[in-house]
């Protein structure tokens, strides 16, 4: 399995998740798990991933996601796991 890391952050506006999750499923990205939060006005959500199916490179997941993000006026990144879980180690 090859997973990554999602996080967006922002303002809040209407379909965020959405925007993100239908771009995942055209690329045939699997959504693993999903945490959305919004405090005071501002959006983050994590999401882990399963991009082994996927039908273009992995960096051009990170690429799109980045424009996506510009797009819809957040900030989304995207890590492979093992870089995410070595850069958050305690």
């Amino acid at each position: 399995m090859n997973k990554a890391i999602i996080t967006v952050v922002g303002q809040d506006t209407v379909g965020i998740i959405a925007r993100v999750c239908t771009y995942l499923s055209e690329h045939h990205t699997n959504v693993l798990d999903i945490s959305q939060t919004i405090i005071d006005g501002f959006f983050n959500m994590m999401m882990i991933v399963d991009y082994s199916d996927a039908d273009v490179a992995f960096e051009t997941i990170v690429e799109d996601l980045e424009a996506l993000g510009e797009d819809i006026g957040v900030r989304i990144r995207c890590q492979r796991e093992e870089i995410f879980t070595k850069m958050h180690r305690v």
